[in-house]
């Protein structure tokens, strides 16, 4: 697949979420349960649709995975139990879109990756995954992520 890199920049966002250390084998779960746990408090809250679902990577360590499993809001929410108030940093971003299985996304942070390189531009280690679709409403072919890199200043 080829790969449409970007420079992107953009306003702080408001977002409920969770965040935990995982194995890559668990994150599936994590995701699910974290997922669920949010919707059911957005409801609460009288909020029927929840914003972009995203995970920020803190790291790519796949036996210690700290990840950030959320929604991004339209409002500041106040968090509750282990459902936590967050803001996705304003800044300086490298984006792709991704299209297809969730497995080949490792060919975009590739791209990304050697984009940065030739550009001069260094990443701080945050990456978010925002699923712009569900596996429950399209093919796995069909499937859209993007991908952002946050910069260092």
């Amino acid at each position: 697949m080829e790969y449409v890199i970007e420079l992107v920049e953009t306003e702080r966002m408001p977002s409920l979420s969770i965040r935990k250390t995982v194995t890559a084998d668990h994150l599936p779960h994590e995701i699910g349960s974290a997922y669920a746990s949010i919707t059911s408090y957005l409801a609460d809250l009288g909020i029927k649709e929840p914003g972009q679902p995203y995970i920020a990577y803190y790291n790519m360590d796949m036996q210690n995975l700290d990840v950030e499993m959320g929604f991004v809001t339209n409002a500041e929410y106040p968090g509750y139990g282990d459902i936590n108030a967050e803001t996705i940093p304003a800044g300086k971003w490298v984006s792709f879109i991704h299209k297809g299985p969730y497995k080949e996304m490792g060919h975009g942070y590739t791209a990304a990756t050697r984009w940065m390189q030739e550009h001069g531009y260094h990443a701080t280690g945050i990456v978010y995954e925002y699923y712009l679709n569900s596996p429950e409403a399209v093919p796995e072919s069909e499937l859209m992520t993007k991908v952002e890199f946050l910069l260092q200043v």
